[in-house]
């Protein structure tokens, strides 16, 4: 089956070469003035066609979402409301207890109002430099203040780490070198990545891997070309992590070894099953190998990859049972200054601000949280969450192979906060106008 690239919005197909950027996360007291905010942006939300013609030439790239509360602001009507899966319609903040959001990653704890009904919309921007990035954010705030009832409840400016030729998290690591590939998009997956994935598992309207097209939200407008987003803001503690290293290591080297072992990659992005002793930069900046592995032949015991470690939490891959149904695509940044290597914690706020992309909240997001981040038993490890990312409060441990004796790491910090969330849906190009003309 064609996508029509003309009205999918380009966060689902497309990777910008953004620098910087910021999510505007708004509230609309007022049916007509959201509408009439939305109205006005309607022209400047790339498609993925458009986007892909306009990709050197393009300085900015906008993408717009919305709550189920959101929704029912700008005026759908209530049997469409009810279309909506319960996952979507309850929220990320209502279904804490199933991702694991407790403790200091409860919606309680969260900032700028995410976990309220009032969080309605979200405007991403993605710029290629600073200067765009606030010219952009100037006329968005104009136009704000000319919208009856619209208005901003927080923001979060956006920038990427150094080095910038490749994308960073705080702790160090190059980011984001295992996404699916969508049947149709053109796109050739890299070596190890499998398969390009049927559209279905991750754009409305379209068969999935089972061949079936999934329940869809209602009238047509909005059952098409559309998607879900689950939007997570992730705290690094940076000053943490770099003490936790240098406490249960001996050396720098044993400290990026460690490092390595809790994600599953070096820093520079070599995979541990390709480069189990010494970190391979060469490797880790190849795309064409980088993600050639596999686990269940080359490292089924985990003497290369911690079996509980980060990467083969996320992406289990020929280990998992019916993983093309799970997978899940992912955008966003990181935000906040970099702490100087070698620096005291500064107690700022820095982390990662990121959008999972699927089909199906549940069978996909929530799966993951819950089957693969946070299940202690994890290929039955017992006493384990994702090192990285799981909830984590003291009691839990972190085991890394080894022969004759494995070691155990007990009493794992939590090196993640999460700070904010939030289920969106986000409308192909068609959908955003049916929105913009209720009445």
């Amino acid at each position: 089956m064609t996508l029509d690239l003309d009205n999918i919005q380009h966060i689902l197909v497309t990777r910008t070469p953004a620098m910087t950027g910021r999510y505007e996360f708004l509230s609309f007291d007022d049916s007509a003035g959201g509408r009439a905010w939305l109205s006005e942006l309607l022209d400047t939300v790339q498609s993925a066609s458009d986007a892909r013609k306009t990709m050197d030439s393009q300085d900015r790239w906008i993408t717009l979402a919305f709550t189920w509360h959101g929704l029912r602001a700008l005026g759908v009507p209530e049997d469409s409301l009810a279309s909506f899966p319960d996952a979507f319609r309850e929220g990320m903040a209502a279904r804490a207890d199933i991702l694991g959001d407790t403790g200091r990653s409860h919606p309680d704890n969260w900032s700028g109002g995410l976990a309220g009904d009032d969080l309605h919309a979200i405007a991403i921007l993605f710029a290629r430099n600073d200067a765009e990035q606030h010219r952009c954010t100037a006329v968005h705030r104009k136009l704000v203040e000319r919208c009856p009832g619209v208005r901003v409840l927080s923001h979060l400016d956006l920038n990427a780490t150094p080095p910038f030729d490749h994308a960073h998290d705080h702790f160090g690591f190059r980011d984001r070198l295992s996404q699916p590939v969508i049947e149709g998009t053109g796109e050739e997956p890299t070596p190890g990545s499998g398969g390009a994935l049927k559209a279905g598992e991750f754009i409305l309207g379209y068969p999935d891997e089972e061949g079936v097209v999934a329940n869809l939200p209602q009238p047509p407008e909005l059952s098409r070309n559309g998607s879900y987003m689950a939007y997570r803001r992730l705290r690094e503690h940076v000053g943490l992590f770099r003490d936790y290293l240098r406490e249960q290591a001996g050396t720098p080297a044993d400290e990026d070894l460690l490092a390595a072992k809790l994600m599953g990659r070096w820093r520079s992005g070599a995979p541990l099953v390709l480069a189990p002793e010494h970190d391979d930069p060469e490797l880790g900046a190849d795309s064409l190998r980088n993600n050639d592995f596999n686990y269940k032949e080359m490292d089924p015991f985990g003497y290369a990859v911690p079996l509980g470690a980060h990467i083969r939490r996320l992406n289990p891959r020929d280990t998992a049972v019916n993983m093309n149904r799970h997978r899940m695509i992912r955008r966003g940044a990181t935000y906040g200054e970099a702490l100087p290597e070698g620096a005291d914690d500064d107690g700022a706020d820095r982390g990662i601000a990121a959008f999972i992309i699927c089909a199906s909240l549940v069978r996909q997001f929530e799966f993951a949280q819950n089957v693969w981040i946070n299940d202690h038993n994890f290929h039955e490890l017992g006493n384990e969450h994702d090192p990285i990312c799981g909830t984590q409060d003291g009691t839990m441990e972190f085991k890394i192979p080894k022969r004759p004796i494995r070691k155990v790491l007990r009493g794992l910090p939590a090196f993640t906060t999460l700070t904010g969330g939030a289920y969106f849906f986000l409308p192909g190009l068609n959908g955003l106008r049916y929105l913009a003309t209720l009445t």
